[in-house]
């Protein structure tokens, strides 16, 4: 469950923010609990699959629209 609430506001923002801000943020150091999720995650392959399996289509498709991957 706490994965699917942290994948779902990664979403979340990729979705509301736009192209500027989320371009603005790409230099910005992760908040001490955005630090959690990340080791959790270089910890836990299975999790790890598991949120990458549901954030990787919509974050992509934004950062595409965006132009910031080719």
């Amino acid at each position: 469950m706490l994965l699917d609430f942290a994948a779902d506001k990664v979403i979340k923002k990729y979705q509301q923010a736009t192209c500027e801000q989320l371009k603005a943020q790409r230099g910005e150091q992760p908040t001490d609990r955005e630090k959690m999720a990340i080791d959790y995650l270089r910890n836990d392959s299975q999790a790890r699959v598991a949120f990458i399996d549901k954030v990787a289509a919509p974050v992509l498709n934004k950062m595409f629209e965006c132009g910031v991957i080719p």
